[in-house]
């Protein structure tokens, strides 16, 4: 087998226009192999914790990682890592698309970005020719524009480009990272903090994927996962309708958050915008990222209304700007995921901040003085457009919006801090902790806030034991299985847990979940191995990637400990302890005794203090963390 791969890395300095070139050890990116593994080590080898999310101090990394542009599906992917202008917590964001795979392409493995610009620029990197370049003639345009600028400046089709939109540049602190128009790093304002250097976008010269270690091994392996696609009902339903194929039954079932997450019951909308509507009405296309088999990508168009330029809405943009804010409609629903990709805005928390505001204005306790003139009713589909505007330009209302909720909450007073639903100042994504205990559980100690793509959901474990997810995940140690996906003991906390170390070492590998994770997705833990030993030659275990996802974890958790944060911080929002009223949910809720002792219960298997929630020395020295304590 061959040795590990090194590391290169590209070190940009912003203030002074200084770029230079180191080089990981292979013994050091085997530990932090990509992903914001290799963004942590990077960042905390030169960065205070405590700096302000949007000062020049604040580090911004690109990373792919050894597997990025292998001609199989789930490999293109970069992950973009910061400290989070929304939360205050390590930021951590991941993307598809085409851009990943060229950026590995042209040699590198990680770009830093530190300090600020006194002008607008851009990065164009062709292999080794590195060019800082002037973007103060597109500074203000929306990505779709900008792209196109730059195509005609550099006389040159052949490049994949990750910008910022306006919204990056006016700072919202939930502003998103644009590739292909429609690809976004959307979550933790990573797009703010590039707004923030003046930095307009990264701009990467095409170039070949990467050669797999044993081709006819691997070409092999990559004919029987395409096989599997039609093998399994999961992924070729997610490449027929999308992510957002379920929503109206969860909808039915009552676990689809709607107005402002006061119900999980959406009777008069959820058929209008689930994906089955969407693939039988205004879908144009399926796209995909590099080298993957299972298109989920939508591409919809409604004539001289949404241009498939930008996309379509994901399951969680439904949610956020439909089922959260009321909206019945489709084409509004597709019109705001488009504005949010031209102006660069993370769907799901620009949704819910909506969402909030709608609630606040229900209640009385904002005005029309305070809102423009604007009636902010749930279901009134007229407001989201000029809303989605407003807050990418910080104009009258948009400028409290574009805050983000917890903020606006704080400003606002009057008991409007419940109607925030967060987790360290980031909303929610689209499943509920009422019907899936363990991902509140995950939710609540996650680094970076909730995310619902941080561990596996708790409904795996009510399958039969015969069943592909229950078989897979044996695999990692998960063996329980239960009647009901409500029950919260200490299986299930071992369940989550280790579910959260698999799906960590995803992110650091910068694989799609939907296609390596470790259940219901396209492959399993024993593929992951196989892709490691045919694609890198790495000759790794299970034992060995698991360590490397937890390792990641706790230096996620340390950053934030040095920056102030505390298991005080790891708490879930006061509405998802309440009963909810109606529907299919009526009387559900989440069991708030239960889920503090399966958070002190989470801190033990971790190794972390009780008293803090933060990693004791031990726990850093097990796993080749004691340079942090040194």
């Amino acid at each position: 087998m061959i040795m590990f791969p090194e590391g290169k890395v590209l070190d940009v300095n912003l203030t002074e226009g200084k770029i230079t070139e180191r080089t990981i050890p292979s013994e050091i990116y085997r530990q932090y192999p990509g992903g914001s593994a290799l963004g942590l080590y990077l960042i905390l080898q030169d960065m205070d914790p405590k700096v302000e999310p949007l000062s020049p101090e604040n580090i911004l990394v690109f990373s792919v990682s050894p597997f990025t542009g292998l001609p199989i599906s789930g490999t293109s992917r970069v992950t973009v890592t910061t400290k989070s202008p929304l939360t205050g917590t390590i930021g951590d964001s991941q993307a598809g698309g085409f851009f990943p795979m060229h950026l590995k392409a042209n040699g590198w493995d990680s770009v830093i970005f530190r300090g600020k610009s006194d002008k607008p620029v851009y990065l164009y990197i062709d292999g080794d020719n590195i060019e800082i370049k002037d973007a103060q003639n597109i500074w203000g345009k929306v990505t779709g524009e900008a792209e196109e600028i730059i195509r005609k400046e550099l006389n040159e089709e052949k490049i994949e480009i990750a910008q910022i939109g306006p919204g990056g540049e006016n700072l919202v602190k939930y502003a998103s990272i644009i590739n292909m128009c429609n690809r976004a790093n959307g979550r933790n304002g990573t797009g703010a903090v590039m707004g923030s250097k003046n930095l307009k976008a990264i701009v990467v010269k095409k170039g070949k994927g990467l050669k797999p270690y044993n081709v006819e091994k691997f070409n092999e392996f990559s004919k029987r996962v395409v096989k599997m696609i039609e093998e399994n009902p999961n992924i070729s339903g997610l490449g027929e309708h999308g992510t957002n194929g379920d929503l109206e039954e969860f909808s039915q079932d009552g676990f689809l958050p709607t107005k402002n997450w006061t119900t999980g019951y959406f009777p008069e909308g959820a058929t209008n915008i689930t994906g089955t509507t969407m693939t039988e009405t205004i879908l144009k296309k399926r796209d995909t990222c590099y080298g993957c088999a299972v298109r989920c990508k939508r591409v919809v168009e409604v004539p001289e209304v949404v241009d498939p330029l930008y996309g379509g809405p994901e399951y969680e943009t439904a949610a956020a700007l439909g089922s959260y804010c009321g909206i019945t409609d489709l084409e509004t629903v597709s019109l705001a995921n488009q504005l949010c990709n031209m102006y660069g805005i993370d769907t799901i928390s620009c949704g819910a901040t909506i969402a909030f505001a709608m609630e606040c204005y229900e209640k009385g306790l904002l005005t029309k003085e305070d809102t423009d003139g604007l009636e902010l009713k749930f279901g009134n589909k007229e407001v989201i457009p000029i809303l989605i505007e407003k807050i990418a330009k910080r104009e009258g209302i948009g400028n409290l919006l574009a805050e983000g909720s917890k903020r606006a909450s704080k400003k606002i007073g009057k008991g409007t801090e419940e109607f925030s639903i967060d987790v360290k100042g980031q909303e929610l994504p689209a499943h509920m902790p009422q019907f899936k205990p363990m991902v509140g559980l995950i939710y609540a100690v996650n680094p970076f806030g909730a995310d619902h793509q941080s561990s596996e959901h708790d409904v795996f474990l009510t399958l039969p034991k015969d069943s592909q997810p229950i078989q897979r995940l044996g695999q990692i140690g998960i063996y329980k299985t239960y009647d009901d996906p409500f029950t919260i003991d200490e299986d299930k906390v071992r369940f989550a847990f280790d579910s959260q170390c698999y799906f960590s070492i995803l992110d650091t590998l910068n694989l799609c979940q939907f296609v390596w994770g470790p259940s219901w997705e396209l492959c399993g833990p024993n593929e992951l191995i196989e892709l490691c030993k045919y694609g890198i030659g790495w000759d790794t275990s299970l034992f060995e990637l698991m360590r490397i996802g937890e390792r990641r974890i706790n230096m996620m958790r340390y950053f934030n400990a040095k920056a102030g944060f505390t298991k005080e911080d790891d708490k879930l929002p006061k509405r998802l302890f309440e009963k909810m009223s109606d529907g299919p949910s009526k009387g559900v809720q989440l069991d708030e005794e239960k889920l503090n002792q399966a958070k002190e219960l989470y801190y033990d298997f971790a190794g972390w203090n009780r008293e803090t929630g933060n990693p004791t020395e031990a726990i850093l020295r097990k796993l080749s963390l004691g340079w942090l304590i040194n």
